[in-house]
């Protein structure tokens, strides 16, 4: 058994390293011809374009990796049903569950590797990507920080934002500093929180001061809520805001914990900061499913057929882990069971189709 299991461990691993190459390569090449345009009008070096393309190609293996590990097995078994290898095993008393090992292990340290890559490589992988994007590309010299907080500069017009729900697109703790020919302050608004509505900004609790140029005092003045033409939209600060993708596990914990005891609602990074832990489990999840597609009894059209199964239940699962995503961004389900439902349903369902393989 122990040089099947090699074998198999080496099959599903080639298989896994064709279908990942191919699927980034693809990706690559619909990104280049998409964004290229966008370099040359910014006439930037095609160096640079090579690093942000390198740059966004962690994040992609990332996503694709629980596919690839999926196909991978689908594959492997389904050649091996092909050359009647796996019906001269059953016939040597060798039992289905002990051919799945070799595919167990590699999803459990897929998991491991998956958890690994997205907490170290992909956030300074993804930054670095959207630093060139907004700043060389986009030219967006107004934003002065993508830490944990925003600073947005336009003209004599200097926004602060202290958090910014990007489910909601609200935008909490904001200051802007209004500032005459000579940089001098001229007025300053604070304000609770903000709201947009049209082409303008509503901001609530609003706190006014406003320079008299005779004396040089400040006029304060309070506001239940006050229209505010700030030249930003909604999805230009989902832009510039620093992603949880960005943030590594630890990171995304701690600006968590900030929010929290600053008194806002942390919901959508705690959602991500609990999805950044239960999605590369299902990467095992997917292993069980992959081998329960190709190992089914019943299921004679071929290894097309298989994948065709595979890339549905790939699909079906995205879908559902990315509505239960959704539903917790939007508090209806607690932030774990929002992460976590879609991994034990599929868990579930691959039980039933190991169970069904002999």
């Amino acid at each position: 058994m122990i040089t099947i299991h090699r074998y198999q461990r080496g099959q599903i691993l080639r298989h896994m390293g064709i279908v990942l190459v191919v699927v980034v390569s693809i990706y690559v090449c619909v990104d280049f011809f998409e964004k290229i345009d966008n370099f040359m009008d910014a006439e930037l070096p095609l160096s640079r374009a090579a690093w942000f393309f390198l740059y966004n190609i962690p994040f992609i293996a990332a996503q694709i990796l629980p596919v690839c590990v999926l196909l991978a097995v689908l594959i492997t078994f389904s050649l091996m049903t092909k050359h009647n290898e796996i019906l001269a095993l059953k016939s040597s008393g060798v039992s289905v569950y002990s051919l799945l090992r070799p595919a167990v292990v590699i999803g459990i340290f897929s998991t491991a590797a998956l958890f690994f890559f997205s907490e170290w490589v992909v956030p300074a992988a993804t930054q670095e990507a959207n630093d060139i994007w907004l700043r060389e590309v986009k030219n967006k010299s107004a934003v002065v920080s993508r830490e944990k907080d925003i600073w947005i500069k336009d003209q004599r017009m200097i926004t602060y934002i202290r958090y910014f729900n990007h489910a909601h697109g609200t935008p909490y703790g904001l200051t802007v500093y209004y500032f005459d020919d000579a940089f001098h302050l001229a007025r300053r608004v604070d304000a609770k929180r903000g709201e947009y509505q049209g082409n303008r900004w509503l901001l609530y609790n609003v706190m006014e001061q406003e320079r008299i140029p005779d004396t040089g005092e400040y006029d304060v003045t309070f506001h239940q809520a006050l229209f505010e033409p700030l030249g930003l939209k909604p999805e230009d600060l989902t832009t510039v805001m620093r992603s949880s993708e960005e943030m590594g596990f630890q990171e995304l914990l701690a600006y968590v914990n900030k929010v929290e005891t600053e008194g806002y609602d942390a919901t959508v990074y705690r959602v991500d900061l609990h999805g950044k832990v239960a999605f590369p489990f299902i990467c095992a999840i997917l292993s069980l499913v992959g081998a329960g597609i190709a190992l089914r009894g019943n299921l004679r059209e071929g290894m097309p057929v298989s994948i065709a199964y595979g890339l549905g239940v790939a699909f079906v699962y995205w879908i559902f882990y990315s509505f239960c995503i959704s539903l917790g961004y939007g508090g209806m389900l607690p932030p774990i069971i929002a992460a976590w439902t879609a991994n034990v349903i599929f868990f579930c369902f691959g039980l039933i189709l190991l169970l069904n393989a002999e």
